[in-house]
C-alpha cells in the first residue's frame, strides 16, 4: 500500500458498509469524456461539458436559460400555407403550415407554441405526394410536401401576415 492511497481505501470500505452508492465522476474534453462509474472508467464519445456536469451531479437540472436557447421551430416549420381553404379554416381557429418531412405532431405543436405563443389543442398532418406535370413535350414533377393543420384554443389568434 502506497502512502497516497492509505486514507482512500478505508473510506471506500466505510461507504460500502453504510450502503452508499459510488459517486459519478466526470471530466469533459472536446471529443470524449471519462466517466467513473462503480470504480470503472468508461469513455463516452462526444460528451459536452453540460452532460459531464449532469453526470457529476444527477440532481442538477438544465437551467431555464439553457432551455430557452434550444429552438425547435426553424427545423420544423417552413412557412404558413396561405390558400382560400386555409383562410376559411382560420375563422374556425385552425391554421395550416408547411413543415419538414421528418417533423411529427409533437414537434409541430412545440414549434407553433414557441413561435406564436399560443396553446395548441390538436395537430393533423397531411402528406401531399409529388405530381407529374407536362409542359409541351417535356415531363416534370411538381414537388410533394408535408402540411400540418394546427387547431388552437378559441380565444387565441395567430397573426400570419402582419398588417
Amino acid at each position: 500500500m502506497s502512502l497516497f492511497n492509505f486514507g482512500k481505501k478505508d473510506k471506500d470500505k466505510k461507504d460500502k458498509k453504510e450502503g452508499k452508492k459510488p459517486v459519478l465522476k466526470a471530466a469533459a474534453s472536446k471529443k470524449t469524456a471519462v466517466v467513473k462509474v462503480k470504480e470503472k472508467k468508461v469513455k463516452l464519445p462526444e460528451v459536452t461539458k453540460q452532460a459531464a456536469a449532469i453526470a457529476e451531479k444527477p440532481e442538477a437540472k438544465l437551467s431555464a436559460k439553457v432551455k430557452k436557447e434550444i429552438k425547435v421551430a426553424p427545423f420544423i416549420l417552413k412557412e404558413a400555407h396561405i390558400t382560400e381553404k386555409a383562410s376559411g379554416l382560420q375563422e374556425a381557429g385552425q391554421y395550416v403550415f408547411k413543415v419538414f418531412e421528418t417533423a411529427n405532431k409533437i414537434e409541430i405543436k412545440k414549434a407553433v407554441e414557441e413561435v406564436y405563443g399560443v396553446d395548441v389543442v390538436n395537430v393533423a398532418i397531411v402528406n401531399i405526394p409529388k405530381k407529374q406535370r407536362r409542359l409541351g413535350r417535356s415531363l416534370g414533377w411538381k414537388k410533394g410536401y408535408k402540411k400540418a393543420v394546427v387547431r388552437i384554443k378559441k380565444d387565441q389568434i395567430i397573426e400570419l401576415i402582419p398588417r
